[in-house]
Protein backbone atom coordinates (compact mmCIF):
# COMPACT_ATOMS: atom_id res chain seq x y z
CA UNK A 1 0.00 0.00 0.00
CA UNK A 2 2.80 2.43 0.87
CA UNK A 3 4.48 1.73 -2.47
CA UNK A 4 1.22 2.50 -4.32
CA UNK A 5 0.74 5.68 -2.29
CA UNK A 6 4.29 6.83 -3.09
CA UNK A 7 3.78 6.10 -6.78
CA UNK A 8 0.48 8.00 -6.89
CA UNK A 9 2.09 10.93 -5.05
CA UNK A 10 4.88 11.09 -7.64
CA UNK A 11 2.44 10.78 -10.54
CA UNK A 12 0.34 13.51 -8.96
CA UNK A 13 3.42 15.74 -8.69
CA UNK A 14 4.20 15.28 -12.37
CA UNK A 15 0.71 15.39 -13.85
CA UNK A 16 -1.43 17.52 -11.54
CA UNK A 17 -1.58 20.43 -14.02
CA UNK A 18 -3.54 18.09 -16.32
CA UNK A 19 -6.24 17.46 -13.70
CA UNK A 20 -9.37 19.46 -12.98
CA UNK A 21 -9.47 21.56 -9.80
CA UNK A 22 -11.86 19.06 -8.18
CA UNK A 23 -9.61 16.11 -9.05
CA UNK A 24 -6.61 17.97 -7.65
CA UNK A 25 -8.49 18.79 -4.44
CA UNK A 26 -9.65 15.22 -3.86
CA UNK A 27 -6.19 13.77 -4.58
CA UNK A 28 -4.40 16.33 -2.39
CA UNK A 29 -6.76 15.74 0.50
CA UNK A 30 -6.75 11.95 0.21
CA UNK A 31 -3.08 11.28 -0.59
CA UNK A 32 -1.18 14.27 0.77
CA UNK A 33 -3.28 15.44 3.72
CA UNK A 34 -4.55 11.95 4.71
CA UNK A 35 -8.25 12.86 4.78
CA UNK A 36 -10.68 9.93 4.79
CA UNK A 37 -13.25 9.47 2.04
CA UNK A 38 -15.94 10.40 4.56
CA UNK A 39 -14.21 13.64 5.53
CA UNK A 40 -13.80 14.66 1.90
CA UNK A 41 -17.42 13.80 1.11
CA UNK A 42 -18.62 15.96 4.01
CA UNK A 43 -16.52 18.93 2.92
CA UNK A 44 -17.70 18.73 -0.69
CA UNK A 45 -21.24 17.71 0.23
CA UNK A 46 -21.21 14.66 -2.02
CA UNK A 47 -21.48 10.95 -1.30
CA UNK A 48 -18.54 8.94 -0.10
CA UNK A 49 -18.98 6.77 -3.21
CA UNK A 50 -18.69 9.84 -5.47
CA UNK A 51 -15.37 10.75 -3.84
CA UNK A 52 -14.12 7.16 -4.11
CA UNK A 53 -15.11 6.94 -7.80
CA UNK A 54 -13.46 10.28 -8.58
CA UNK A 55 -10.21 9.26 -6.86
CA UNK A 56 -10.11 5.86 -8.64
CA UNK A 57 -10.80 7.51 -12.02
CA UNK A 58 -8.10 10.08 -11.36
CA UNK A 59 -5.59 7.36 -10.40
CA UNK A 60 -6.30 5.64 -13.74
CA UNK A 61 -5.84 8.95 -15.55
CA UNK A 62 -2.49 9.52 -13.85
CA UNK A 63 -1.35 6.02 -14.84
CA UNK A 64 -2.55 6.67 -18.40
CA UNK A 65 -0.55 9.91 -18.56
CA UNK A 66 2.51 8.04 -17.30
CA UNK A 67 2.03 5.30 -19.92
CA UNK A 68 2.10 7.98 -22.61
CA UNK A 69 4.62 10.51 -21.28
CA UNK A 70 6.91 8.46 -18.98
CA UNK A 71 7.88 11.46 -16.83
CA UNK A 72 8.05 9.43 -13.62
CA UNK A 73 9.97 6.49 -15.09
CA UNK A 74 12.50 8.87 -16.66
CA UNK A 75 12.82 10.67 -13.32
CA UNK A 76 13.55 7.35 -11.56
CA UNK A 77 16.18 6.38 -14.15
CA UNK A 78 17.81 9.82 -13.97
CA UNK A 79 17.91 9.60 -10.17
CA UNK A 80 19.60 6.18 -10.31
CA UNK A 81 22.19 7.33 -12.86
CA UNK A 82 22.98 10.51 -10.92
CA UNK A 83 23.37 8.48 -7.73
CA UNK A 84 25.83 6.11 -9.43
CA UNK A 85 27.71 9.07 -10.88
CA UNK A 86 27.89 10.69 -7.47
CA UNK A 87 29.42 7.55 -5.97
CA UNK A 88 31.92 7.07 -8.81
CA UNK A 89 33.19 10.63 -9.24
CA UNK A 90 36.20 11.83 -7.27
CA UNK A 91 36.93 15.15 -8.95
CA UNK A 92 35.55 18.08 -6.88
CA UNK A 93 34.67 19.98 -10.04
CA UNK A 94 32.71 17.07 -11.51
CA UNK A 95 31.04 16.45 -8.11
CA UNK A 96 29.80 20.04 -8.28
CA UNK A 97 28.12 19.33 -11.64
CA UNK A 98 26.61 16.11 -10.33
CA UNK A 99 25.19 18.08 -7.40
CA UNK A 100 23.70 20.59 -9.80
CA UNK A 101 21.98 17.73 -11.63
CA UNK A 102 20.59 16.42 -8.35
CA UNK A 103 19.32 19.87 -7.45
CA UNK A 104 17.34 20.08 -10.70
CA UNK A 105 14.97 17.33 -9.53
Amino acid sequence: MLEKTNRINYLFDFYQPLLTPKQRSYMEMYYLEDYSLGEISELFEVSRQAVYDNIKRTEKMLESYEDKLHLFSKFEKRTQIISKLSEAVTSPEVKKYVQQLQDLD
